[in-house]
């Protein structure tokens, strides 16, 4: 992640960083975690595929009509869960699909709290009423991610292919503030959507929205049919990082949090941006952005359990070359901590040697060459390029 207001205001960050650098995972405020030495992946979890929408740009290819015959039982589930207490996991992302349409996500969200485990949902909205929302408090998930692509009906609804969508997931911002559920956007950015990107922001922080969660286009699912033709360009990658930083600048960072995914080479423009004003938080930003040990986390500080109990190093990584392995032939713990298991070694071998021009880079130390699961999706190559990097550096690998 590219934490933009955290490193904007690197000073109180770092503090708070160092402060519980040494503490259990389990004490550590989600927001400090990717700078502590935590080395237990925050999970994401997609509990099913099950889906009351049907996104254009899916990274699952979830939907209404698909299969739940194999997913984990409840009694799978909750053995993983209390697996995961044992190993540490600091916090669990149930996501999907669409995790409310999992009927015992309530009973689970109770174990993993009795666990001690730190809990977020990933939901497109739509199901959320002030009954759920009261459900959600409850349950002692911290924080709702809510997806909206469009700051206007006709954007969103075109990307979730249900009409009514947009004013649903709206609403259920409205009832997780009555709840007293803190939540966010979460917006996947396209050329379909990048003009909306000032009005959305505006829009998210009108409905109380405390974080604004801008994800890139991988291509993973649907998201792979669509990429050629949803893929933003340069321009509108810098364009859009420079609304982000302008926002983050003009928002009290009490109010919303801004940050990026997918695309570890943010940062890199995060810094310049920060050196170009002359920011007084631009020494701390940097020791909190090399403090990540720099690229993905894929495989390492994050990973990815399907609805049947596959493990991927992340939920874009659903590739059957980068399956890990499955909790019921072997404990998560087993497979995390296995040092032979070949696809982790992948995903954790730092330094990386990356052909292309990620190869050559100077940033290569801090952003760790991209995403590799889209310059594998891309390229079938691991080690190539990652083909999204929109940094204006020459191309040094020929010859």
């Amino acid at each position: 992640m590219n934490r933009i207001t955290q490193c904007m205001y690197g000073r109180g960050t770092v503090s708070g960083a160092m402060h519980h650098r040494d503490a259990p995972d389990k004490d550590v405020p989600s927001r400090y975690l990717a700078y502590t030495g935590m080395r237990r992946p925050v999970v994401f979890w997609n509990l099913t595929d099950r889906c009351n929408l049907a996104c254009t740009h899916c990274y699952g290819n979830s939907g209404p009509a698909r299969d739940t015959e194999n997913e984990l039982s409840t009694d799978e589930a909750r053995a993983l869960i209390d697996d995961f207490a044992e190993t540490g996991v600091p916090l669990i992302l149930f996501s999907g699909g669409e995790p409310l349409l999992r009927e015992d996500i309530w009973d689970l969200a109770d174990h993993a709290r009795k666990k001690g485990i730190k809990m977020a949902l990933s939901t497109n909205g739509t199901l959320i009423t002030a009954d759920i929302a009261g459900k959600i408090r409850k349950s002692g998930i911290e924080y709702a991610g809510i997806s909206l692509d469009g700051a206007t009906p006709e954007t969103h609804d075109r990307f979730r292919n249900v009409p009514g969508a947009f004013a649903r997931s709206i609403a259920a911002f409205s009832h997780c503030r009555e709840a007293g559920v803190r939540c966010g956007v979460r917006i996947t950015l396209t050329k379909e959507n990048c003009g909306e990107l000032g009005a959305l922001i505006d829009l998210a922080v009108s409905v109380g929205a405390g974080r604004f969660c801008l994800y890139w286009l991988v291509p993973a699912g649907r998201g792979m049919d669509e990429y050629n033709r949803l893929q933003v360009g340069p321009e509108e990658v810098t364009d859009a990082l420079g609304l982000l930083y302008r926002k983050a600048g003009a928002i009290d960072p009490g109010t919303m949090e801004f940050l990026t995914v997918d695309s570890p080479q943010d940062c890199i423009h995060l810094l310049a941006s920060l050196e170009r004003d002359r920011s007084p938080d631009l020494s701390d930003a940097r020791t909190l952005i090399a403090s990540s040990k720099g690229g993905c986390s894929a495989g390492d500080r994050v990973a990815n359990i399907d609805p049947e109990g596959n493990v991927y190093p992340c939920q874009f990584a659903r590739f059957p070359g980068f399956r890990i392995g499955n909790v019921r032939e072997r404990p998560f713990s087993e497979l995390w901590d296995d040092p032979e298991n070949p696809v982790l070694t992948r995903f954790r071998q730092k330094p990386v040697r990356l052909g292309g021009r990620c190869g050559s880079c100077r940033h290569l130390e801090l952003c760790g060459g991209g995403c590799r699961v889209r310059a594998y999706a891309v390229s079938g190559d691991f080690f190539a390029g990652d083909p999204f990097c929109y940094l204006q550096e020459p191309d040094n690998s020929a010859g």
